[in-house]
Formats: C-alpha cells, structure tokens, sequence
C-alpha cells in the first residue's frame, strides 16, 4: 500500500513537472501572444471550427442592371445638350434593350425580426442611370455627335440562399469610401437559421506590417477563405495593402486578423480592389456556341473591339474598418428607425 501512495506521489510529481515545462515552453515559444497586438505570426492551432462559422454568414451577391438604348442617326448631329431637350423615344432610330452584371461577396452583419443586414463594397452595386455613348471623327477622336442614351430602368441586387429569392434593397452607400449595406424585412421564421457574422469590429489603426490575415469571398463565384500578410499600413487614409490572391468576386470580401492567438478573429476591413490595366482587343463576334477557330488561317468574319481588363494579382487593396465603423456609427439612428441592428456595433 505504502509502494502505491508512493508511486502515486512519484507521478504527481512528474506530471507538475511536464505542465510547468511545457507552459514554460509555450511562454517562450509564444512570448507575442499575449501582448495585445495583432499576432504576425502563423496560427498556433487550429481554427478550422472559427472559420467555418464565420464562413456561414459569407454570402454571393449578384447584381443586375436593365437598360433601354436609344440610338439615334449619325447625320442627327444631336449634342449632350440637344439630348436633354427632345423626346428621346421618338427620335431614335433604333431602341436596344440590354443588361449588366456583376457579382461580388456579401456579409450578415446583423439579424433583427426579420430584418437582415449584409455589408459589401459600393461598386458592385453602383450602376450609372444613364451612359450616353458617342461616334467618332475620321481620325478616330471623340465627336460631339451623341450616338445613343442608355436609360436603366431596373436593377436587382439577389442573393439566392436568402428567403424568398434573396432579393435586397440597397439601405445606405458611400461611393467615395466604396461602402454599402443591403438588407430587407423577411419573415422572421424565415430567418431564424441564418448566420450572422458574430466577431469583434477590429481596428485597422492598430495593423503592422507583416500582420497575418484570412480573406473570405467568392472568386469566380466559389466561396473561398486565402491567407496573407498586411503592407503598408497607414499608407493611405481608409486603405492598406494585403498579398492575398485576388479574383472576380472577390469585391466585398472581409478580412481578419487575429489578437493574440486563436480564437481571438477581428473584423478589420473589407477587400476593395487591385491595381488594373486596360487594353483593347479585336476579337471574332462573341461567341453563342463552343467554336474553334483555326489559328493558321485568316478569319473573314466580322470583327469587334472589346475592352478588356488585366489585374496585377498579389497586391489587393482593402478599405480600413475604422472608416466602415465610423461610416454605419453616423447613420445608427437611421439604421435603426429602418428596424437594422448591428450588435457589435450598437
């Protein structure tokens, strides 16, 4: 019996000894996870549970503007300022009836009696109401000779997993800083199972150079989580730099960091943009159907001039949570007499 408190004791003994050794060990290992700055380093552990959760309230937003164009004839000689003084309906030549897409990555921020918050950037749902078009001198410049006024007459902003279509109304926006909320009243049975981003609003005031983040968004409309590290912050007023890979899609993405260590997520910016160049091309008429054109031989059908853009991948830019907070904090009395509530916020 004596033999076994012993033995007992002896093991005791040994097992304070591991834990103190390995608490040492992590304390030394670690020394910057308990400093209150944004950790630099690679996670520690796991965060796949964290990540899926917030991963629920990331959603694929799709935007879509209907036009009505008005083209008019090339011996009209009509100006910008003629255009706005005749019918357009009647002096038109031609009537063309066309649309524009696009689509990007939103978030539920917020979840009141039905009532549903999401934020994403300004210029995935920022359409022109009206473009006006113009022809072209014989050297190629710019004639005053205004071509066709193109009039949008509707725009759906949806996202399908929502209640009844998914379809949202835009709430607030701010074009200069590139921010928008959507939402819209559902029935709130409906709404009950949604996942409503639940992390603390960071600050972006606080990042370093070579701060770890996660991006969450929807590159070419596949729900995605990368990684990366923070450039340049401070550079700009309401922006900094991240090397995540960017994509189509990805516009509206959140960003996180972590505060001394997992599970410690804060919300500290939404992915804007990345540098682009333009180029025009001259291609075949768009294609309707899978053809393959023969590379050796001449083509001999009609020709179109398309724009087409080429991003410089790797540099993204992203909008600072700082202006987003100050942003919904001035609009808090209408956000809520509009029945919307951000509790991390509010």
């Amino acid at each position: 019996m004596k033999r076994i408190k012993r033995f007992i004791i002896i093991f005791v003994t040994q097992l304070t000894i591991i834990f103190s050794s390995c608490t040492t060990s992590y304390e030394t290992i670690f020394p910057t996870l308990n400093d209150g700055r944004y950790d630099s380093e690679f996670p520690y552990k796991s965060s796949s549970k964290q990540l899926e959760e917030i991963s629920n309230s990331i959603k694929l937003i799709n935007c879509i503007a209907f036009y009505n164009s008005y083209v008019f004839d090339e011996n009209s000689f009509l100006t910008t300022r003629d255009v706005k003084k005749i019918d357009i309906e009647k002096s038109a030549t031609k009537v063309i009836f066309y649309n524009n897409t696009s689509s990007g990555t939103a978030t539920i921020i917020g979840e009141n009696n039905g009532n549903v918050l999401l934020i994403t950037v300004a210029h995935i749902v920022s359409f022109p109401d009206t473009i006006i078009s113009y022809y072209t001198n014989q050297d190629g410049s710019v004639s005053p000779r205004v071509q066709s006024v193109s009039i949008k007459t509707r725009q759906s902003n949806y996202i399908p997993d929502l209640p009844d279509g998914g379809e949202l109304d835009i709430i607030l926006m701010d074009k200069s800083l590139d921010i928008c909320l959507l939402g819209k009243k559902f029935e709130q049975t409906s709404t009950a199972r949604l996942s409503v981003f639940n992390y603390p609003w960071g600050n972006s005031s606080e990042l370093e150079w070579g701060t770890f983040i996660y991006v969450f968004g929807y590159p070419m409309n596949y729900k995605m989580i990368s990684k990366g590290i923070v450039s340049s912050p401070g550079r700009e007023k309401n922006t900094f730099l991240i090397d995540a890979v960017f994509n189509r899609g990805s516009s509206g993405g959140i960003v996180l960091a972590i505060r001394d260590g997992i599970p410690n997520f804060e919300l500290i910016g939404l992915v804007k943009s990345v540098p682009a160049d333009y180029q025009y091309v001259v291609r075949p008429i768009s294609k309707t159907q899978d053809l393959e054109y023969n590379p050796i031989l001449p083509y001999k059908g009609d020709l179109y001039i398309q724009k087409e853009q080429i991003m410089r991948t790797g540099i993204t830019k992203v909008i600072g949570i700082d202006a987003i907070k100050e942003f919904i904090k001035q609009n808090k009395e209408f956000l809520i007499n509009k029945g919307f509530y951000v509790k991390t916020l509010f």
